[in-house]
């Protein structure tokens, strides 16, 4: 049982935070404002389409604040050697940590030697360069024996840390409609149960406020990929998290 309570300062909630700039209708106006958001709030990165690295080096400059390009973003369909080139590419340009999105068809065909040779690969090349990887799942398309064989094999690969979804995985019910989840607590519960102590795990979709962000980070969350930075961290700074730890409830 989650716990009912947890104990925060207004850094750390920061810290929880990977901001992101990944719509793909954002003018580098929008993305130039993006960043300095990330860099007000001081959090942990900001997720961006790899073609915005130069800008967020420019930006965050002085600051502690990472960049996070996304890797066969967002359906993961590349081949392996050009999502191995990317992401070593974006390492070496600037990335700290890398968000790649898994081959989800070949997952959904149980072709899980393919899938684990592709993550190790690509985490092979982000870690030769210094930075990390974080291996998107996109659970929306998965069932739940999928994303345990996923989990064990990040385990077994050693990534740091592990990703619900992009943000961008909505499903197309029979009436033609679509509709998204996003992070769930059910799947967070089941990452969190199988993945091992080494691996990290980031909520991704649908988090959008303080009391979310509280939620996932009682299930042993430790990364939060969101838009709604302002608005989690001005609520937190209402409630007056500040730099001494307090005890708030969930």
């Amino acid at each position: 049982m989650a716990p009912s309570t947890v104990k925060v300062t207004l850094a750390h909630i920061a810290k929880m935070i990977d901001h992101a700039l990944l719509h793909p209708t954002m003018t580098d106006e929008e993305i130039r404002a993006g960043l300095e958001v990330a860099k007000k709030y001081n959090v942990a990165t900001v997720c961006i389409k790899p073609y915005s690295i130069p800008v967020a080096k420019s930006i965050l400059a002085g600051s502690i604040v990472g960049i996070c390009p996304v890797i066969g973003f967002p359906h993961g369909n590349s081949i392996t050697d050009v999502k191995v080139f990317e992401a070593g590419r974006a390492a070496k340009e600037g990335g700290t940590e890398i968000d790649m999105v898994v081959n989800v068809g070949k997952a959904l065909s149980g072709e899980w030697a393919y899938v684990e040779e592709e993550i190790r690969r690509v985490n092979d090349a982000v870690v030769n360069e210094g930075a990390l990887l974080k291996v998107i799942f996109e659970n929306d398309y998965l069932t739940d024996k999928e994303i345990i064989r996923l989990c064990e094999i990040c385990t077994n690969v050693g990534v740091a840390f592990v990703k619900t979804s992009t943000g961008f995985g909505f499903v197309k019910g029979k009436d033609g409609r679509y509709s998204y989840e996003g992070a769930t607590v059910r799947h967070l519960k089941l990452m969190k149960e199988h993945v091992g102590s080494g691996v990290q795990i980031k909520a991704a979709g649908g988090v959008r406020t303080l009391d979310e962000l509280l939620v996932v980070m009682s299930l042993g969350v430790t990364r939060l990929g969101t838009s709604a930075t302002v608005a989690i961290m001005e609520e937190a700074i209402k409630r007056e998290i500040g730099e001494e730890e307090v005890e708030v409830e969930i």
